[in-house]
């Protein structure tokens, strides 16, 4: 088995531990940092993403896999800030005020930064007025918002009102996602995307980001 193949196992076993070994190993033997995160670690989250649709893996599985992977992105982060590699988005991610849940949260902040996202995890029972900053201060293209109560979920709509107030709503695209919160929910409040699960919130970021690009060319365009 490839040291490549070693890790992706690893990471989709949530093998933390080895994982952090074997990318420190590659490192030291010249791998490009780049190059383990496409060519193992993420397609070990899509499979355990995959694995979770099909009900072959359930959420402990899925988080030992993400922490995994955190291990390995540990090391390899500062070699990607140093060579001047360009993130796919810088994407803010939070539990709303009142709820202070935090697994799915951290699970999809975990998923996005493998992924190759700049993530601005902004903890749980945030405030609107964090993610205001998220997108003003630290420049997110991408704000999702985690509700993992039914009593906290009318929180997101509060959120996604005060972006608008605070002139910044057209600028972003906005992911709502938690046990309780659906796609009609999503639709109501003005959000522009609904994340099933962790692997879907990845892909849906991914999406927004392309027409995020579009949206603006087309207003630089004057159409």
């Amino acid at each position: 088995m490839s040291a490549m193949e070693q890790l992706y196992t690893a990471v989709l076993e949530g093998d933390a531990k080895s994982s952090a070994l074997l990318t420190a190993q590659a490192l030291e033997a010249g791998a490009d940092p780049m190059s383990l995160i496409t060519g193992a670690m993420v397609p070990a989250m899509d499979e355990a993403g995959r694995r979770f649709e099909a009900e072959d893996y359930f959420v402990p599985e899925l988080l030992l896999a993400a922490r995994a992977m955190k291990a390995s992105m540990v090391l390899i982060r500062p070699l990607l800030v140093a060579s001047g590699a360009k993130s796919l988005g810088r994407v803010a991610v939070g539990t709303v005020k009142g709820d202070l849940h935090d697994i799915g949260k951290n699970l999809v902040a975990s998923m996005l930064e493998g992924g190759g996202f700049d993530v601005i995890d902004l903890g749980a029972d945030v405030p609107p007025e964090k993610f205001i900053e998220a997108v003003k201060d630290k420049g997110a293209q991408v704000v999702c918002l985690s509700a993992l109560l039914t009593v906290t979920m009318p929180a997101m709509k509060t959120t996604i009102e005060a972006l608008k107030a605070a002139g910044v709503r057209d600028n972003i695209k906005i992911l709502v996602g938690g046990a309780p919160v659906t796609a009609q929910y999503a639709t109501e409040i003005g959000a522009d995307g609904f994340g099933e699960n962790a692997n879907s919130a990845v892909a849906l970021t991914r999406r927004m980001l392309v027409e995020q690009v579009a949206d603006a060319q087309l207003l630089s365009e004057g159409k």
